[in-house]
């Protein structure tokens, strides 16, 4: 819940703040486990000591791509069930929105993140509205049926992601 609260916060700050403006790096001053890599698609994938440390690749990006990270960061239970409106199915091989940020949470909790959701607005509304909804107390499936609704025409074909329990 208090990664929620900070979400909220988050949100509010962003509505306050000018779009596009780059916000400084919160992890600018912390170590990082160090390990970039690229995946066969292209895109750069790093490793963090946690979900609460953002990756470097994330300087220089505006606050609504950081906060999105965060959100993929915090809500990757939820994120796991909504899938991604891209194209990125067919493209990067993903299987649900979450993979447009994190590629891999790992059993010691450290974090392989993908730097797709930096290039794609699309993966980057899909999980702020996602995080805002699960502010308002919706389940994942409710969730899940919004995104869908939302996004089933005029996008890419979604990724093939399986629905959450009823």
């Amino acid at each position: 819940m208090k990664k929620l609260a900070l979400l909220a916060l988050g949100f509010g700050m962003l509505a306050l703040s000018a779009c596009g403006k780059a916000a400084e790096s919160p992890h600018a001053e912390s170590s990082h486990a160090g390990h970039s890599s690229h995946a066969s698609n292209g895109d750069l994938r790093e490793i963090t000591a946690s979900a609460d440390q953002l990756p470097a690749f994330l300087d220089g990006q505006t606050d609504s791509v950081r906060l999105a990270y965060q959100a993929a960061g915090a809500l990757g239970d939820t994120l796991q069930w909504i899938p991604c409106y891209c194209g990125c199915g067919s493209s990067a091989g993903h299987r649900s929105n979450l993979n447009c940020f994190v590629n891999e949470t790992r059993a010691d909790g450290s974090v392989e993140w993908d730097d797709h959701g930096t290039r794609c607005g699309v993966c980057v509304q899909i999980v702020l509205q996602t995080a805002q909804l699960k502010q308002q107390g919706k389940s994942d499936l409710e969730i899940r049926k919004y995104i869908d609704s939302h996004y089933q025409s005029g996008f890419a074909d979604p990724t093939d992601t399986p629905l959450p329990a009823a």
